[in-house]
């Protein structure tokens, strides 16, 4: 998703009609299926409480749709993977 001009926005709703604005930071496919990681777009960047949003990404007649995970030891094994990569690419800046 990341293209010349930096990370994609997204805005999502939720079942209570709140919009968020996100920006997405990386993708990961785990057992052919796919998530997101976000964080919020108006989010502090000095902040040491980053926020971070994973949702599951599910393809359906030509658009995208995001959904929370709800499985805790899915959501669990997909922050753990998130965080490995983060840490492998800060490791790679070395």
């Amino acid at each position: 998703m990341k293209d010349d001009f930096g990370n994609d926005f997204i805005s999502i709703s939720d079942d209570d009609g709140n919009t968020y604005e996100l920006e997405h930071i990386d993708t990961i496919e785990v057992d052919d299926e796919y998530y997101l990681a976000f964080l919020p777009a108006d989010m502090d960047k000095d902040s040491e409480d980053y926020g971070f949003v994973i949702l599951k990404m599910i393809e359906g007649e030509g658009d995208e749709n995001y959904f929370v995970v709800p499985d805790d030891d899915v959501i669990d094994d997909i922050y753990d993977r998130f965080m490995e990569r983060l840490y492998d690419e800060d490791e790679d800046d070395i």
